[in-house]
């Protein structure tokens, strides 16, 4: 290139060189009507301040979108909290510990709206061992549930646990919940609790789980009345430390 030749301008020098000179528009006014730019409505001609009302239209719409899907989901997690409630309400006014299970999965159908629900315990105290919701649990679904830390969502993966719902065969995606003792998330888990649909989108595997964990911790302490009392603690009521003279 010859010293007295100049590089052509670019888009981006053009673009770049009205930025920094926010005043062009103003001392040349007459060249935003003169623009003319295709309109995203159609293939008519409008002006820059049309084109630039119709961009800001667009972006308002998404932000309305945007805003009523805000709304709604605060609205879903609103009826979600109060059911959640309504259901802890529940498991505190039952008496029967033996009438706990069931009324765990009772909730889940009837508040909840999911369509099926199952739950196993072990290690259980001595008057509830045998009750049919410690039954047909083997040391692998044990295990399996203490591996989980956090609830499991997502298909059908044919675990032991879903042939303790009333239909194994109509579980196309399932929610399988570990229950632990309070505070002990790294706990070996005393109990498994299993939702499940015919939906196969109703439980993803990317779904958030912060409901789903607060329906563990608030069934664990429930069924912590169902446990063996731990030694420790039945120990030291049995044989207090006996006080020596001084």
């Amino acid at each position: 290139m010859q010293p007295h030749e100049l590089a052509p301008l670019t888009e981006r020098d053009i673009a770049e060189y009205l930025i920094q000179n926010p005043g062009f528009f103003e001392r040349n006014a007459e060249l935003l009507a003169a623009v003319q730019l295709g309109s995203s409505h159609g293939r008519r001609v409008v002006n820059l301040q049309e084109r630039q009302a119709e961009m800001l239209r667009e972006k308002i719409k998404v932000l309305e979108h945007r805003l009523v899907d805000m709304i709604r989901h605060g609205s879903d997690n609103s009826i979600t909290t109060n059911r959640l409630l309504n259901w802890t309400v529940q498991l505190l006014l039952e008496h029967d510990p033996a009438a706990l299970p069931e009324a765990i999965c009772a909730a889940m159908i009837d508040d909840f709206r999911v369509p099926q629900a199952a739950l196993r315990v072990w290690n259980v105290a001595s008057p509830y061992a045998g009750l049919p919701f410690t039954q047909g649990v083997s040391g692998d679904s044990r295990s399996f549930a203490s591996s989980l830390t956090s609830p499991y969502c997502g298909m059908h993966v044919g675990v032991e646990a879903v042939k303790w719902l009333p239909e194994p065969t109509q579980a196309a995606s399932l929610a399988l919940i570990p229950l632990r003792p309070a505070g002990k998330s790294t706990a070996p888990a005393f109990g498994l609790l299993v939702l499940a649909s015919p939906d196969s989108q109703r439980y993803q595997d990317d779904m958030a789980t912060d409901f789903l964990e607060r329906i563990g911790e608030l069934a664990s302490a429930a069924l912590s009345r169902l446990m063996i009392e731990p030694p420790v603690l039945r120990d030291s009521l049995a044989d207090p430390v006996p006080h020596t003279p001084a």
